[in-house]
């Protein structure tokens, strides 16, 4: 058997790189990148794992750009046995009626956390059709909450959620899953820590800065785990849904 194939959208930081690096050591599969940047950290996968790991440096919202890295990583490796949307971002924080938040800006941030999607579902069906895969979209509670001054990113992700229950219902062959991933001890959590002040309720801004500040923060290691073995394994039976990395759905993906 060859090993499987998956691609990872923003995997230069954060849960994308724990999720790269757990594919790579723990399940044994290649992997094709896709981030903005090649940070050190993913410098440093590619003379660990010159063989298995294909690293793409491509602007999501670029339409053009973002299919032909998936053709590019398909051909490289043969195949694509997993999609894995993970590239997101969290600016600009602030209420719906912020003038500085333009439309504009709007639409800007739905081009990365929401078009981007379509653009990379459609490069990678074909090759998923052929293999059966998944594909895991890195979700959030946000997706169905109403965290204030987070209309950009609450309204994002549930549409990305909507996304993942259609596409299950259009490719019944195909994995489509929903994660949320909790809070993450990742730079988006550094960045919500220095400009959320100003712009979240108290009550919640301090829920974050706590957690931090308590050691509550998920380790990204131990849900990249769990994210990797969900590109691989996930049944059938949880096509269409959206789970948190740490329910009972889960379990049987977390670390031994």
């Amino acid at each position: 058997m060859p090993n499987p194939v998956v691609v990872i959208t923003g995997a230069s930081r954060g849960i994308g790189l724990a999720v790269t690096r757990s594919l790579l050591k723990e399940h044994n599969a290649h992997v094709v990148t896709i981030s903005r940047t090649r940070t050190p950290e993913l410098s440093q996968l590619i003379q660990e794992h010159e063989q298995s790991l294909l690293t793409l440096e491509c602007d999501i919202t670029d339409e053009p750009a973002l299919k032909s890295a998936i053709t590019r990583g398909k051909d490289h490796f043969g195949q694509i046995d997993g999609l894995i949307l993970n590239a997101a971002t969290l600016d600009p924080i602030g209420r719906i009626d912020n003038a500085d938040i333009t439309l504009d800006i709007w639409k800007s941030y739905f081009d990365i956390n929401f078009f981007s999607l379509v653009t990379a579902i459609r490069a990678s069906l074909p090759g998923l059709r052929e293999s059966k895969g998944r594909i895991i979209f890195i979700s959030s509670g946000a997706a169905t909450g109403n965290i204030y001054g987070w209309g950009t990113y609450n309204a994002s992700k549930a549409a990305m959620n909507s996304l993942s229950r259609t596409l299950a219902n259009e490719e019944p062959s195909i994995v489509s899953l929903a994660l949320a991933p909790g809070r993450v001890n990742t730079p988006m959590q550094a960045v919500l820590r220095d400009a959320g002040a100003q712009h979240m309720k108290a009550t919640d801004y301090k829920s974050f800065v706590d957690a931090y500040n308590e050691g509550t923060l998920v380790n990204p290691h131990d849900v990249g785990y769990v994210i990797a073995a969900l590109s691989l394994r996930a049944p059938l039976s949880l096509t269409g849904q959206f789970v948190r990395w740490d329910n009972e759905e889960c379990r049987e993906f977390r670390r031994k």
